[in-house]
C-alpha cells in the first residue's frame, strides 16, 4: 500500500512553503506543532501538569487519609506503596504509551483490537457519568466559597435553622451518681439539681449533631430524606453548577492549546493553600495528636493481616490514577510521538501518591485541633468522603481565628484540585468526538466544546435536587467501580495476551528508544501476571462483598439500586455489542471473522508517515480511513507477527 500524505504538508507536519492549509488546521494546532491535523502540548509542562492535575483530585484530601488512619495507620503505606508498583503504575505506563502511540483517543486507539472497541466506549462513557456528578462536588466547593466571605462563618454556631439536636459540644444525658452511699442511674438534670458528680466511664451522652454538620444537611444541601424524595431543585446549588461548566468551557475553548495554560494554577496553587494549611495546623494545640493518629504511634501493624486493608490500598491507588477512565490516553495522544512516556508515568505517579500523604498532614493537623477542643478523640470528629471535607474540616476551620480566611483557602483548593480533573475529562470527550468527526471538530470546536457542557450541566441537575447527594452517592457507588476494573482488566487482557505484549514493547521502543532486558523485565512481569491477576482478584472481591449503597444511615430503596445496576450495565453492554457488530461486519466463516478482528485495523500505527519506520511501513494514512471501518481478511496481509 503506497504512502497517502495530506496534501500540503511533509509527513511530519512541516508545513511547505508554497502551500498554506490553516484554514484546515485545528483550533487548537499551531504551526510550531508536530502534528498538524491534531495538535501536540505546547511543551512538555503543559502536559505534565495536566496529568498531574488529572490524577490529584478531591480523593487525594478526603478518601486518602480518610483510609490511611482506619487501615493502621502508617501501616498502611506498605501496601499502598506495593499497590502502586503492581497495578497503578503498569496501567498508567501503558495507558500513556498507547495514546501517545498512535496520537488517538480512547476509543479510535482500539484500532489496535477492533474486537475490544468497546472498552474505549466503556471508558468515555464512564467518564461523561462521573463528569456529571464531578461538577456537582466543585459547585459545593463553590457554595461554600462564597458562604466564607462572611465575617461569621454561617456554620460557626447553631443558628435559626438549627434544630433542637444541634450543638458545640456534647451534651450529657444521663449517668450513675452515688447518693446516700448508693450507687443510682439518673438523667443529667436530676444529677445537677442534687449536686451529684458523675462516676467516670457511666456517663452516656445525647445525640447532638455538630453546626457545621446541621448546615450541610438543612442549608447548603437541603437534603431530604431519600431518593425517593426528590424536592425541589436548589437553586443557588444549581448557579454554582452553572458557573463551575462555565469556568471548564472558558478554558477549554481551544482545547490543550488552554487548558494547558490554565492548569499552571489549577495543578499548582493548591499545593500553595496545602502548605499554609500544614504550617498554620501544626502550630494549633492538639495538632501532634492529629498527625499521630494519621500516622504515628497508633500505626497497626497487625492490621496488614487483614484483607480488607490491601483491597483498600489497590483500589485507593487504583481510582486516584485515573487509569482506565480514558482521559490519560486523550491526553497522551496530543504527545510528540518521541516524548519520554515512562519517566512522566512515574513522576506522575509518584507526584500523585506524594500528595495524598501531603495532604493527610495538612488534614489531621487540624482535625487534632478539633479534638483538642471538643476534648473528644480524633476518631470521633473524622468520618469519610463528603462529611470529612463539608464537615469535620469545616468545623475544625470554624473554630481557628481568622476562620473566613482558612475557610476561603480550603475550598478555594477543593475547587481547584476538582476543576484540572474536570478539565481532562472533558477533554476526554472532546477528544473522542475530534478522533470520529475531525473536519467538523476543526470548523466547530467551540460550539461542540460548549454543547458538551451545557448538556452535562442539564444532566447534572438531578444532582442539585433535594435528593441531590444521593444520586452523586449513587453514581460514584456503580459507575466509578465496577465499570472502571472490567474496563481495566479487558484492557490489560487485550493489549498484552491478543496483541500481544512483546508487540506492545517493540511499539514502545519505537517512541522512547532500545530498552535492555533487565528493564523490561518488572513490567513483563506485571503485565502479564501480577497486574491483572490483582484487578481480577479486586473486582471479584467487590461483587462478592455487595451491599446495598447508603448515604450514612440512609438505606436506598430497591429501585435506587436498580438504577444503580442499569447504569454500569449501560456502561459495560458496548463491549459485547461492538464485538459483535464488528464480527459481523467482517468477512470469512466465523473463525475467520473473530481472527480478523482480533488483528489491528489497516490503519493501526504511528499517526504521522515519518514515525513508522519499517515495522509500519505497510500503514495507510489514518486521516484516510473511517474510524468505523475495519479491515477483513485484508489485515492478514499487512500484519505480521
Amino acid at each position: 500500500m503506497g504512502m497517502l500524505n495530506l496534501p500540503g504538508f511533509l509527513s511530519c507536519g512541516k508545513k511547505k512553503k508554497d502551500f498554506s492549509l490553516s484554514s484546515e488546521k485545528d483550533a487548537h494546532a499551531s504551526d510550531s506543532d508536530e502534528n498538524l491535523e491534531r495538535g501536540n502540548w505546547s511543551n512538555k509542562a503543559d502536559y505534565l501538569l495536566s496529568m498531574v492535575g488529572y490524577a490529584v483530585g478531591l480523593g487525594n484530601v478526603w478518601r486518602f487519609p480518610y483510609l490511611t488512619y482506619q487501615n493502621g495507620g502508617g501501616a498502611f503505606l506498605i501496601p499502598y506503596t506495593l499497590m502502586l508498583a503492581l497495578a497503578g503504575l503498569p496501567l498508567f505506563f501503558m495507558e500513556c504509551s498507547l495514546g501517545q502511540f498512535a496520537s488517538l483517543g480512547p476509543i479510535s486507539v482500539w484500532r489496535i483490537l477492533p474486537l475490544f472497541q468497546g472498552v474505549g466506549v466503556t471508558m468515555v462513557i464512564i467518564s461523561t457519568f462521573v463528569a456529571i456528578y464531578y461538577n456537582v462536588i466543585i459547585a459545593y466547593a463553590l457554595y461554600y466559597l462564597f458562604a466564607s466571605f462572611q465575617k461569621v462563618l454561617p456554620w460557626s454556631d447553631c443558628f435559626s435553622w438549627a434544630d433542637e439536636f444541634c450543638s458545640k459540644t456534647r451534651l450529657i444525658s444521663d449517668c450513675n451518681a452515688t447518693l446516700n452511699g448508693e450507687i443510682i442511674h439518673a438523667n443529667y438534670s436530676f444529677i445537677t439539681s442534687n449536686n451529684l458528680t458523675c462516676i467516670n466511664d457511666t456517663i452516656n451522652y445525647k445525640p447532638v449533631q455538630f453546626p457545621s454538620e446541621q448546615y450541610w444537611n438543612k442549608v447548603a444541601l437541603q437534603r431530604s430524606s431519600g431518593l425517593d424524595e426528590t424536592g425541589n431543585i436548589v437553586w443557588y446549588l444549581a448557579l454554582c453548577l452553572l458557573l463551575s461548566w462555565m469556568i471548564v468551557a472558558a478554558a477549554l475553548f481551544k482545547g490543550i492549546k488552554s487548558s494547558g495554560k490554565v492548569v499552571y494554577f489549577t495543578a499548582l496553587f493548591p499545593y500553595v493553600i496545602l502548605l499554609i494549611l500544614l504550617v498554620r495546623g501544626a502550630t494549633l494545640e492538639g495538632a501532634l495528636d492529629g498527625i499521630e493518629y494519621y500516622i504515628g504511634k497508633q500505626s497497626n501493624i497487625t492490621k496488614l493481616m487483614e484483607a480488607e486493608v490491601w483491597k483498600d490500598a489497590a483500589t485507593q491507588i487504583f481510582y486516584s490514577l485515573s487509569v482506565a477512565w480514558g482521559g490519560l490516553v486523550a491526553l497522551s495522544s496530543y504527545n510528540k510521538f518521541h516524548n519520554n512516556c515512562y519517566s512522566d508515568a512515574i513522576f506522575v505517579c509518584v507526584t500523585n501518591c506524594l500528595t495524598s500523604v501531603f495532604a493527610g498532614f495538612a488534614i489531621f493537623s487540624v482535625l487534632g485541633h478539633m479534638a483538642f477542643v471538643l476534648e473528644r478523640p480524633v476518631s470521633e470528629v473524622v468520618d469519610s468522603g463528603f462529611d470529612l471535607a463539608f464537615v469535620a474540616y469545616p468545623e475544625a476551620l470554624s473554630k481557628l481565628p481568622v476562620s473566613p480566611l482558612w475557610s476561603f483557602l480550603f475550598f478555594f483548593m477543593l475547587l481547584l484540585l476538582g476543576l484540572d480533573s474536570q478539565f481532562a475529562t472533558i477533554e476526554t470527550l472532546t477528544t473522542t468526538i475530534q478522533d470520529i468527526y475531525p473536519q467538523m471538530m476543526k470548523k466547530l470546536r467551540i460550539p461542540i466544546t460548549l454543547g458538551v457542557c451545557i448538556l452535562l450541566f442539564f444532566l447534572g441537575l438531578i444532582c442539585v435536587t433535594q435528593a441531590g447527594i444521593y444520586w452523586v452517592n449513587l453514581i460514584d457507588h456503580f459507575c466509578a467501580g465496577w465499570g472502571i476494573l472490567i474496563a481495566a482488566v479487558l484492557e490489560i487482557i487485550g493489549i498484552i495476551y491478543i496483541y500481544g505484549g512483546n508487540r506492545f514493547i517493540e511499539d514502545i521502543e519505537m517512541m522512547i528508544g532500545k530498552k535492555s532486558c533487565f528493564f523490561w523485565m518488572w513490567w513483563r512481569m506485571c503485565w502479564f501476571f501480577l497486574t491483572p491477576v490483582l484487578l481480577v482478584a479486586i473486582l471479584v472481591w467487590s461483587l462478592v462483598t455487595f451491599s446495598t449503597p447508603t448515604y450514612g444511615s440512609v438505606l436506598y430503596p430497591a429501585w435506587g439500586t436498580a438504577v444503580g445496576w442499569c447504569m454500569i450495565i449501560f456502561c459495560v453492554i458496548w463491549i459485547p455489542i461492538i464485538a459483535v457488530v464488528k464480527i459481523c461486519k467482517a468477512e470469512g466463516n466465523i473463525c475467520q471473522r473473530i481472527v480478523s478482528c482480533c488483528r489491528p485495523t489497516a490503519n493501526w500505527g504511528p499517526y504521522l508517515e515519518c514515525h513508522r519506520g519499517e515495522r509500519y511501513s505497510h500503514v495507510v494514512n489514518p486521516q484516510k480511513e473511517k474510524e468505523h471501518e475495519i479491515p477483513t481478511v485484508s489485515a492478514f496481509t499487512y500484519f505480521r507477527e
